[in-house]
């Protein structure tokens, strides 16, 4: 499929003190929310939404994290966002990628197109999660930050609601995975039809699963060349990963 782009420990007995929290915002920055939707799946890309609120819009009510929203409300909401929002993109890196430079580099790749392809540059993004992808700006990962920031919240949903659509899209093509039920995650039903019908082109043949189905067919998988992990690695700014 081709790629898109629209806190350790504390000894016995001792209290941990909390630690103060830091807001360097400034009341003139232009604030992105990023995050991300199917790092988890066995198939199909891994999906990023960057959205910069417009502050002259109402405040769109109910937004949370997409994973705690019905699909009827996620998509009541994605309408509200693209309406509202001053800006956003929707981006994604392909199965390719994420076979080749690996799942968490794929989603910070994606990550960073999405905020990339926004047509106002932002002073600062905000990312769900504890790592953020390099960026241009100043960049702040947000544990839990899809239930706690509303324009992380609101890319929580774009990401989710695109997502799904393609790999409803991919179900009309692929109906025995049931990528309808399950977006590719690793159910008992999607697992029992890689049993019976082997990986598809759309499998990410990095994932264990999805290995061992290829390996029951007698199907030798490639082995990437250093030299395309190193091309694939150079987009996101990163050392091509051991793979």
């Amino acid at each position: 499929m081709a790629k898109i782009v629209v806190k350790g420990g504390v000894r016995r007995g001792v209290q941990k003190t909390p630690q103060p929290e830091f807001d360097f915002d400034s009341p003139s920055d232009i604030i992105c929310g990023v995050d991300e939707a199917g790092r988890g799946p066995l198939a199909g890309p891994v999906v990023a939404a960057a959205v910069i609120f417009d502050p002259s819009k109402p405040r769109i009510r109910g937004l949370d994290d997409s994973k705690v929203l019905s699909a009827r409300k996620r998509e009541e909401l994605y309408e509200k966002i693209i309406d509202r929002a001053l800006a956003y993109c929707v981006a994604s890196a392909t199965v390719e990628e994420i076979d080749t430079i690996n799942i968490l580099h794929a989603t910070m790749l994606a990550m960073k197109r999405a905020v990339e392809g926004l047509s106002v540059r932002p002073t600062v993004a905000k990312i769900d999660g504890n790592r953020c992808p390099a960026l241009s700006m100043r960049s702040v990962a947000v544990i839990g930050g899809d239930a706690l920031i509303a324009q992380i919240s609101a890319a929580s949903i774009l990401a989710k609601v695109t997502r799904d659509r393609m790999l409803l899209q991919l179900h009309e093509v692929h109906p025995v995975y049931g990528f309808d039920a399950h977006a590719g995650y690793g159910t008992p039903q999607h697992l029992k039809a890689l049993l019976e019908h082997g990986p598809c082109e759309h499998h990410r043949r990095s994932f264990a699963p999805v290995r061992e189905a290829h390996a029951r067919l007698g199907v030798v998988l490639p082995v990437v060349a250093p030299e395309v992990l190193a091309a694939a690695a150079a987009e996101q700014g990163v050392d091509a990963p051991p793979f």
